[in-house]
């Protein structure tokens, strides 16, 4: 069970409804791949994923992020770090929002790294565990991109799916807060969180008190947390919660065809050269290319360069670094209207 203490002081404190985190939705869709919970919700998502998984040839890399995120009683807090500005609307972007994350958890301290990587990996590491907790700067270049191009594929193609519940949900809340102010909020998570007396209580896996010591209690939705809400485990961090937004019946088959244009795409110029124009929704220099994909730069620089000459990307030299964009012509090829 678990139990938190909220105050009166502490529901004027209280952050919510808050905005879906790119990394919580990451490493929860992680959880999902690893287990079977939620099966008529979640077992066309998981078809869908696998299949463009194994197309992407991501297989090793998901399965280290797994081993990283276990879908177990602990998994490494830094993996989620709280944004530094405060949750992000889901309105903008999803790249930019996975992006800027990734480079926060790609520069969690090394005595953090080294302590809660310890704590996953009691039985000792592998060496690429190792070099991660070393906070070895190729190794969290790695993690970064890696946690990009899984995002890419699991989560981002579902965004116009999950932003309706997500919005039903804030809709839900609005209207709770309205009618009763802060004690009519937190009513409307019952029967996910249920008052006794000043404490609210939880299912849980384990037994867990989140103390929040005067700190604000930020609230996180997210389509992929699954039956019990989900906090950090370090007390010291700000404290968190991620709650369970229930998609709506279908949601998989309504947002399967945007999921595997990426799919047929890769058909079409190859999974790689895919991927560089998905990113490429904004510009992008060479270097930030091969950065988000994990590609040499020589490597990011040929594949724009093929891109180029078919017409799907415009590349211009600024100084001593080339700025490439998508076209018209790139865009109509992932909006699927180039036959």
């Amino acid at each position: 069970m678990l139990t938190i203490d909220l105050s009166a002081e502490d529901l004027t404190r209280l952050r919510a409804p808050g905005r879906p985190d790119p990394l919580w939705d990451t490493v929860l869709s992680l959880h999902l791949l690893q287990n079977r919970q939620a099966a008529l919700a979640f077992d066309p998502w998981r078809r869908q994923v696998r299949a463009r998984i194994v197309e992407a040839g991501l297989t090793t890399t998901v399965a280290a992020l797994a081993r990283l995120a276990p879908f177990a009683s602990y998994f490494p807090d830094f993996l989620t770090p709280t944004p530094v500005d405060g949750p992000r609307p889901d309105g903008g972007r999803g790249d930019a929002g996975i992006e800027a994350a990734a480079d926060r958890v790609a520069s969690t301290p090394r005595p953090r790294l080294a302590r809660e990587l310890a704590m996953t990996f009691r039985s000792g590491a592998a060496p690429w565990v190792r070099r991660i907790a070393a906070g070895e700067a190729e190794a969290m270049r790695w993690l970064a991109g890696a946690l990009c191009r899984y995002h890419a594929l699991a989560v981002a193609p579902y965004a116009p799916v999950t932003r309706a519940a997500l919005a039903a949900d804030q809709e839900a809340r609005d209207a709770a807060l309205r009618r009763g102010g802060m004690q009519g909020l937190m009513g409307s998570f019952d029967p996910l969180l249920r008052r006794e007396g000043g404490r609210w209580t939880a299912w849980y896996p384990v037994t867990r008190t989140l103390p929040l010591r005067g700190r604000p209690l930020t609230m996180v939705p997210s389509v992929f947390c699954v039956l019990a809400p989900v906090v950090l485990e370090d007390d010291t961090l700000d404290p968190v919660l991620v709650y369970p937004v229930d998609p709506a019946p279908g949601w998989v088959a309504r947002g399967g065809d945007a999921a595997d244009e990426g799919v047929q795409i890769a058909h079409l110029i190859g999974p790689t050269r895919a991927r560089v124009l998905e990113v490429l929704d904004t510009s992008r220099t060479t270097t930030e290319l091969a950065r988000v994909l994990d590609l040499t730069p020589a490597t990011a620089s040929r594949h724009a360069t093929v891109l180029r000459e078919a017409g799907l990307v415009f590349s211009e030299r600024q100084g001593n670094r080339v700025l490439h964009t998508r076209t018209r012509l790139g865009d109509a090829l992932l909006a699927g209207h180039v036959g």
